[in-house]
């Protein structure tokens, strides 16, 4: 789960999920925002760092909240 310390900041989600499926060379990551149920995936080599494969979903999870809270004009 995120955060794993500190206060977020406002944008922030408040609580993610992170699913690892390893898919043969790869893994997929999936981030789930508790509160909305948005969740986005990312893949990326199995020797990366699960630290880094967080990273790059929390990212895209971060990037489609913002998106998703502008006002549609």
């Amino acid at each position: 789960m995120w955060p794993p310390a500190g206060e977020p900041a406002a944008e922030d989600p408040c609580e993610v999920y992170f699913e690892f499926t390893a898919i043969g060379a790869w893994v997929k990551v999936v981030a789930i925002d508790a509160a909305s149920g948005t969740e986005v995936s990312a893949v990326g080599p199995a020797g990366a760092a699960q630290s880094d494969l967080q990273r790059l979903a929390l990212g895209k999870l971060k990037a489609r909240l913002r998106r998703e809270a502008k006002p549609h004009i």
